[in-house]
């Protein structure tokens, strides 16, 4: 009998699971970190569609709103005046992220009016990690541009 088996030794077998083992442990974190990274940017781009949806109702209904930040309840607050005078109730948006507004004009308030135009601010999210972003509103044009800030 001189004919060889087809088949792996176990060494081979060995090395391939050392192999596996070290390429898992090298992975394992970068892929928490990623889903993380994606939780973060998942809530920073909240906060940039609740500011440009704030812009488009100013805009469609010829009205001044304003958007106010809720600290205490992480959560951003949209206000609108009736033509008669009477505020409506706000629409509320709650966010996990701690958040933070700096604004020139009002404090913690951003005022988008009919034209397109903003009081300007920036908003400061900052998420686990901890990562730091900043959606900024042009005050000229209203347009919301968000960033990730390096700490």
């Amino acid at each position: 009998m001189t004919g060889s088996r087809a088949g792996y030794t176990l060494m081979e077998l060995v090395v391939v699971l050392a192999l596996l083992a070290i390429a898992t442990a090298l992975v394992g974190p970068a892929v928490g970190r990623t889903a993380e990274d994606v939780a973060a940017r998942a809530q920073v781009a909240s906060v940039a569609a609740f500011l440009r949806g704030a812009r488009e109702q100013a805009v469609t209904s010829r009205q001044t709103v304003e958007v106010r930040v809720d600290r205490d309840a992480h959560a951003l607050l949209l206000w609108r005046t009736a033509r008669d005078g009477q505020d409506t109730p706000p629409a509320r948006r709650a966010f996990a992220a701690a958040l933070r507004v700096e604004s020139a004009a009002t404090p913690s308030a951003i005022l988008f009016q009919p034209q397109g135009m903003s009081s300007g601010a920036r908003v400061m999210v900052e998420t686990t990690g901890p990562r730091l972003f900043v959606v900024t509103v042009e005050a000229l044009t209203g347009r919301v541009t968000t960033q990730r800030v390096a700490r």
